[in-house]
């Protein structure tokens, strides 16, 4: 077996093997000073906890720098190459609980030395306890008024493309002509500074959200992905990519500005701020605040990490939010749901057929939309990538050349369903939708159709977009399709036995509710959620008679999509993205044992014989974010694990005091060549014993000394699993603990490591091979991609030349010739791009070529 280790170990002779500490006093970090007085105690314990909330204040600051920050400048962010970074919630977990204990015992030493606790430190401990409530209060009630101003926008800013309001509605022009360039001239305008915001500001808040917000949850920490400058450019952005007309949603971007509110108030409280395993109860509660069906998605997606009381203050936070909106009154009408529907007929078992097929539509749509989806990522990911603002300017001219003409798509979504949903009787008709039904029928075959197109084509530009709306809006076109044509049928047969069950004089069908079926359909389709779509869709209308209909739409949509893959267009976009992310949900059966998949090749730290310098350089060399410490680097006796960030800033501490020199020897744990006391040692004891030991504690004392005790840094108790543990039962170790790394040991000897991305590796080298060898449509993909792409570029040069020929010279559209940006599968090593678990140097990737 091969263990890389550096090559300047030139350690004296091989030291005991040392006892290892329990993993309590591990992670408090405590120091051991029995035989000092109760004084001395106390500063070492505020020592100790100085120090541990210094190292916690790094990682924050490691894991939410925000864009434009002096550590990552924002053209790394532009460019794509964001820092991922893997949180150990076990560490963060037991870190708090030690604080816990720590408060505890101040308090009753409090109380011991006064006789009891005063008001002020009653007063504390209350707050301190009421901290969370008030957090999540704050979250609510910004997140109700961002969403309410979000809405009142977004309205406006889609009616101003059609026209303007003094004492009524008036459209721009008398000329239709004039009003279509327009409304033309309004959707590039919108889609433009949508994405220049994004682009320039905060490039993590193009797209949906959802699918790193679910990798956040499970462990990893994206730099700047939850920031206060995402939260601003996703909530400026958001009304006009939604306005600009591309088939673009707000439901999913609406979750994470609402995850992103709750980090960026709560790290306003030290609590939150120096804990991540708290901060994460904050990041899962807040989604729900958004709608309460996104409160049981959440519990859905995140049942592993969704304690009872998470639950609770995720229904608290709903509920503060619910009363804000209520109390904004963003769609004018009093109602806190979307679209005010009241159905006053009931359904008939006859329908139960045409539900059928409704759902049947939901499930294939999600699984085309889901596979062309990808394809058109990849494209974009593999050419695209330079020309994000030009990308999302002519997506937004084309859908607004192609949308104008029909009236279905010229009007924003969301206006467009509440139209589709309303009954015919009462006066709801919308340009004779209820009476022109074979031109209904044409109109909205014709809007189901384009909006599929268009939907494939423009969820992933660089613009705030989600894909719930659009989705719901071709299914409640196709639903609504399907409902005329079976009135139709019904006209035309009346005395038929298949209709027997409707009554005389009264109508049988109503259009209405199979748009409403459409719209729960095809949202189950592309999410492949079943029971949060039917509280969607009840949320979202109030409509409560139609419950058995939508759980039969939405279980056969299920049964339809599952036939084609698992997993929503959320869970697609992770395996897309290369995110190391195990999902809770899945179930797998490999029969082999851990050793299989883990990682032999390891940089490890032996207890004794590295020098300052030369863990400065393996720092520099190496992108681990941790290292296993052995006894020594032949026994490989597994000691513990010391973190990069703890082993980072134990040096950075050591040099800004001047105390050690660079060739100063680093020890870990009580292996290190030193007597207990940290005194200068004796002259008569100077010719057999080595210098002493430099502790934090003890460094004026030990002032340019030349060793370095670095014990209190490490874990002594990491994770360990026998080699012959089966695969299975450590991925669900890493789903329900959420560990950085589990280490290999066999009797106390080191044999490997695995991460989530040894796991993933094999998990997708088992698929691949169960599914056949892809390399040959993947290599007739990228040849009809290579095609396409020449097909752009010669339509570009066209353009460019008619255009210059037009302006004789004047106008230059093309300076030089469109250039592919191809990204690579895996990163280079050291690019910030890369994510960082614990074992990388050279290997930074987790996406594999069969991708």
């Amino acid at each position: 077996m091969n263990f890389r280790s550096p090559s300047y170990h030139d350690s004296p002779q091989t030291p005991r093997r040392p006892s290892r500490p329990s993993f309590s006093s591990g992670l408090s970090f405590s120091i051991s000073t029995a035989e000092q007085g109760q004084n001395v105690r106390d500063r070492a314990h505020n020592a100790a906890h100085q120090i541990e909330d210094e190292i916690e204040e790094i990682k924050r600051y490691e894991d939410f720098t925000t864009i434009g920050s002096a550590q990552f400048p924002l053209t790394k962010f532009i460019s794509g190459k964001s820092g991922l970074f893997y949180s150990d919630w076990v560490q963060d977990a037991a870190r708090e609980e030690a604080r816990r204990r720590a408060r505890r015992r101040e308090n009753e030493g409090v109380s011991r030395r006064n006789g009891g606790i005063g008001w002020r430190r009653r007063l504390m401990e209350s707050y301190e306890a009421g901290q969370a409530w008030l957090v999540v209060t704050l979250i609510g009630a910004a997140i109700g008024l961002n969403a309410a101003f979000l809405n009142i926008v977004t309205e406006w800013l889609s009616d101003v493309k059609l026209g303007y309001c003094c004492d009524e509605w008036h459209p721009w022009t008398s000329l239709s002509p004039i009003n279509y360039v327009i409304y033309i001239i309004f959707s590039l305008l919108f889609a433009l500074v949508s994405a220049t915001l994004v682009r320039c500001f905060a490039p993590y808040a193009a797209g949906s959200g959802i699918s790193e917000i679910k990798c956040i949850i499970a462990g990893f920490v994206m730099k700047g992905f939850l920031g206060f400058w995402t939260l601003l450019i996703k909530s400026i952005g958001l009304p006009l990519s939604i306005a600009s007309g591309l088939s673009v949603g707000k439901e999913g971007p609406s979750v994470h500005y609402a995850v992103c509110t709750g980090n960026v108030i709560s790290r306003l409280f030290e609590k939150y701020k120096r804990n991540a395993a708290k901060t994460r109860e904050i990041l899962t509660a807040s989604p729900s605040s958004v709608r309460v069906s996104v409160q049981l998605t959440a519990f859905k997606e995140m049942s592993s990490h969704f304690p009872l009381k998470t639950l609770w203050r995720s229904y608290f936070c709903a509920l503060v939010a619910t009363a804000v909106l209520a109390a904004m009154n963003p769609f004018r009408t009093g109602q806190l749901v979307m679209f005010q529907v009241k159905y006053d007929r009931s359904w008939h078992f006859f329908e139960i057929i045409f539900f059928i097929v409704i759902g049947v539509f939901g499930g294939l749509y999600g699984a085309f939309v889901m596979k062309w989806n990808l394809r058109a990522q990849a494209f974009r990911k593999r050419y695209l990538t330079r020309y994000a603002l030009l990308e999302a300017s002519i997506l937004a001219a084309a859908t607004a050349i192609v949308c104008y003409p029909n009236m279905f798509l010229r009007i924003d979504m969301t206006e467009s369903m509440k139209i589709l949903f309303l009954e015919c009787e009462g006066g709801h008709d919308y340009d004779g939708l209820c009476e022109h039904r074979w031109s209904m029928v044409i109109s909205l075959a014709i809007a189901t159709t384009l909006r599929i197109f268009l939907v494939i084509i423009s969820y992933g530009c660089k613009v705030p977009a989600g894909i719930f709306v659009p989705s719901m809006a071709i299914g409640a076109s196709f639903g609504r399709m399907v409902g005329i044509l079976v009135q139709a049928l019904h006209e035309a047969m009346p005395d038929s036995r298949f209709f027997a069950s409707c009554e005389p004089d009264v109508p049988c069908i109503t259009p209405g509710t199979y748009a409403f079926l459409g719209a729960g359909a095809a949202l189950s389709g592309i999410m492949h959620i079943t029971v949060s779509v039917v509280v969607i869709m009840f949320e979202l209308t109030g409509a409560l008679t139609y419950i058995l209909p939508t759980m039969i739409v939405v279980g056969v949509t299920k049964a339809v999509g599952d036939r084609f893959g698992k997993g929503g267009i959320a869970d697609r976009m992770i395996w897309f993205n290369g995110f190391p992310f195990l999902d809770n949900k899945e179930e797998h059966t490999f029969g082999v044992p851990v050793s299989s998949v883990m990682t032999t090749d390891l940089t490890v730290l032996p207890t004794s014989g590295l020098d300052v310098k030369g863990i400065e350089k393996l720092l520099d060399r190496s992108r681990y974010q941790g290292f296993p410490v052995v006894e020594d680097l032949n026994a490989m006796i597994l000691v513990g694990y010391i973190g990069r960030t703890e082993l980072r800033y134990a040096l950075e501490r050591a040099k800004r005091e001047q105390t050690v020199s660079p060739n100063a020897r680093c020890f870990f744990g009580a292996a290190a060549p030193t007597t207990t006391n940290t005194r200068l040692a004796s002259p008569s004891s100077s010719t057999t014993a080595p210098p002493p030991s430099v502790t934090f504690d003890t460094i004026p004392a030990t002032s340019g000394q030349m060793s370095l005790d670095l014990s209190r840094f490490m874990d002594p108790t990491p994770l360990a699993v026998h080699p012959r543990q089966p695969l299975e039962t450590v991925m669900e170790l890493f789903k329900k603990m959420g560990p950085r790394v589990i280490l290999v040991e066999y009797r106390g000897r080191l044999t490997g490591l695995v991460t989530v991305k040894d796991c993933l590796k094999y998990q997708f080298k088992v698929e691949a091979s169960s599914a056949g060898n892809p390399r040959d449509e993947s290599a007739a993909i990228a040849e009809t991609q290579e095609r396409l792409w020449a097909l752009i570029q010669h339509a570009a040069t066209w353009v460019a030349d008619k255009a210059s020929r037009v302006s004789r010279g004047r106008i230059k559209l093309a300076a030089s010739p469109l250039v592919p940006r191809r990204s690579s599968a895996v990163a280079s090593p050291g690019s910030p791009g890369q994510i960082l678990e614990g074992t990388e140097e050279e290997d930074v990737g987790v996406e594999l070529d069969e991708r």
